[in-house]
């Protein structure tokens, strides 16, 4: 798994990495995927990430963008009680935020193709 390899480069386990920094995304996604290894968290980012591309679709047919400022309450809402409630760890958004946009829209995407299973 991408999770276990990344640990062991950072010098850490699995589940107690320290955030170290990345010098890159590549570097970052094994890491970001070993953060997520609950299923409940992982469906939970989906199911946010789905909530932003309904309301972006709302916001843009409506002709009405005073709903774009749903979209990352529902983004990290479900994103946060994932990690909080389920992983048990802090979300790598406090560290990482552009990394961590970046990673949820990768693993969704690796979802749909069925790289990463929920």
């Amino acid at each position: 798994m991408h999770f276990r390899i990344a640990a062991r480069r950072l010098g850490g386990s699995a589940s107690g990495v320290h955030m170290a920094g990345f010098s890159s995304f590549r570097e970052f996604y094994p890491f970001y995927l070993g953060e997520h290894r609950n299923r409940v968290c992982r469906r939970l980012h989906f199911v946010g990430s789905l909530c932003v591309l309904a309301i972006i679709a709302v916001a843009i047919t409506t002709g009405r963008p005073a709903w774009l400022w749903l979209a990352p309450v529902a983004g990290y809402g479900f994103a946060w009680v994932g990690h909080f409630v389920f992983e048990k760890n802090r979300p790598a958004t406090f560290r990482h935020p552009l990394y961590s946009l970046a990673g949820d829209w990768v693993m969704f995407f690796d979802v749909l193709r069925g790289r990463v299973r929920l």
